[in-house]
């Protein structure tokens, strides 16, 4: 054997030798409690010594200690039998959840095919025929299947895309939808959630409203479409939602006709112009987000906008609208993808996996009433906004000295907790924060935000109580790091999260 081995073998014998000493001290200890003849031989050694009142503590021993055995053995049998019946229990609720998912997905199954059919019925539930004994809502000869898109064609056939001319900067159009907001729809909003909302642009094309009822976030979504002179095409996400036809529709094959969504009427509508779209996810969670939402997240993903599509029907008909391309559509880079959120128990929880591909702004707090400026609607073009967020990437850049104190709170993180920041947080950090200040927010407050929600929001995925302890110590760390009250967000949640422990 090697001087190594030898070195393994002897530092780890202890350890080795302690195993064994417990099991045989608890093997001695059994056999020596149920070792019958023990008791048998102290009976023999007393018995002559035993008499009258002697013999009354004989039997009394004896059947104390048969008492005992026969508690440990029904002990023994009791314990083993709830076993038994947890894991049967367990199993059988194991059984019931995947025949209550298998039953939901037939339900569904069935729901969609009946919708297809219904198509082609009456009130009555009958098939309408023509006169040639075709079905009545069949799909004509030289007629589109898809109807909305062929008449988004039509309207814009003589059309010239308009010319939008724009010249604010990022922060005075933060304080324009402000001052909108409140002169003509009534709505108040603070200016740094306000400031926020415009700076996530630049970094995600899906937002996630977060926070309690009647704070006021649909109606964000809502006056922003107004202040862009593009109403919002409101979705209200439905618990039956399951998969990307929530978004995009899908083919009958009854009928031969596309069902088209009013999300895919707009996406194909954004293709026209150079406008800003938005489009408003109503209670997103209360279906599962990665049933309907999932294609899109991993599609806004890639790198490439020219690899932005997604395939509608697998082949080409002469009538199709003019820009599909091969059955496929072009994911408008001009639209946003907007989702308000209720954390109660009819809602599903939002994963990892759509959070850090989103951004998301709490809102918990409602505005008090100001007065404001009489302030009108400002059409907005796509690639004028574009170009100011680039603009303000290349004019505030995180600077190097904030970029190397995160880089240290990542290894701190990672060392006390086992996270890590990951490639894409830092990617939306440099394109989020520069926003920020663009919009008249402080760099280290736009870092505090976005680690804040970004990062210390997946400690609640952790075992609370193991980090109880190391709560304090990074609060402290934040403190060194980036100054004393210069990272209030991240203080708050951390201290909001040590007192659910």
């Amino acid at each position: 054997m090697s001087v190594y081995g030898e070195f393994f073998t002897k530092f780890m014998e202890p350890l080795f030798e302690g195993f064994v000493s417990i099991f045989k001290g608890l093997g001695q200890g059994l056999f020596q409690m149920f070792n019958i003849m023990n008791y048998i031989t102290v009976i023999s050694d007393y018995k002559k010594d035993l008499t009258g009142v002697g013999l009354v503590i004989l039997i009394f021993s004896i059947i104390f200690l048969l008492a005992i055995f026969g508690l440990i053995i029904f002990l023994i049998y009791k314990s083993i039998k709830v076993y038994v019946r947890y894991r049967r229990n367990v199993k059988k609720e194991d059984m019931l959840i995947d025949e209550i998912d298998s039953l939901n997905n037939e339900i569904f199954k069935l729901k969609r095919q009946n919708a297809k059919f219904s198509e082609l019925t009456n009130e009555n539930g009958e098939i309408e025929y023509n006169e040639d004994g075709t079905p009545k809502n069949e799909l004509k000869e030289g007629e589109s299947r898809f109807f909305k898109l062929s008449n988004v064609d039509k309207k814009y056939e003589n059309i010239a895309p308009e010319e939008i001319n724009n010249t604010f900067t990022l922060e005075e159009f933060c304080n324009q939808f402000r001052n909108y907001s409140a002169s003509k729809l009534h709505l108040y909003y603070d200016i740094n959630l306000i400031r926020l909302f415009i700076a996530s642009f630049a970094s995600n094309k899906l937002i996630i409203l977060e926070g309690i009822s009647g704070t006021g976030k649909t109606s964000l979504a809502y006056a922003f479409g107004n202040f862009v002179d593009n109403e919002t095409t409101v979705a209200s996400v439905q618990p039956s939602w399951r998969d990307s036809t929530e978004i995009f529709g899908y083919f009958n094959e009854f009928t031969k006709k596309f069902n088209e969504t009013a999300i895919l009427e707009k996406m194909y509508e954004a293709e026209y112009t150079d406008e800003v779209y938005i489009t408003l996810l109503d209670e997103m969670n209360i279906s599962r987000v990665e049933y309907y939402f999932a294609e899109m997240l991993s599609i806004l993903e890639l790198p490439n906008k020219k690899d932005w599509v997604v395939e509608l029907v697998p082949n080409v008909w002469p009538s199709d609208p003019k820009k599909l391309e091969d059955g496929k559509l072009k994911i408008p880079e001009n639209m946003w993808y907007i989702g308000t959120i209720n954390n109660d128990d009819s809602t599903f929880m939002i994963t990892d996996k759509v959070y850090d591909r989103a951004m998301p702004i709490a809102i918990d707090d409602k505005c008090e009433v100001f007065e404001a400026p009489d302030t009108d609607k400002v059409k907005t073009s796509y690639k004028y906004l574009a170009s100011l967020f680039e603009k303000s990437s290349n004019e505030n850049p995180v600077s190097e000295e904030n970029l190397e104190k995160i880089a240290q709170l990542d290894r701190y993180v990672i060392d006390h907790f086992r996270l890590a920041f990951g490639n894409r947080i830092v990617k939306q950090l440099k394109e989020f924060v520069p926003a920020y200040v663009a919009c008249g927010g402080d760099e280290v407050a736009g870092i505090d935000y976005l680690i804040a929600h970004k990062i210390l929001r997946k400690f609640e995925q952790l075992n609370l109580a193991y980090i109880k302890d190391e709560i304090d110590g990074l609060v402290n760390y934040l403190e060194k790091l980036f100054g004393a009250g210069k990272t209030p967000e991240c203080k708050a949640y951390l201290l909001r999260l040590k007192k659910t422990i």
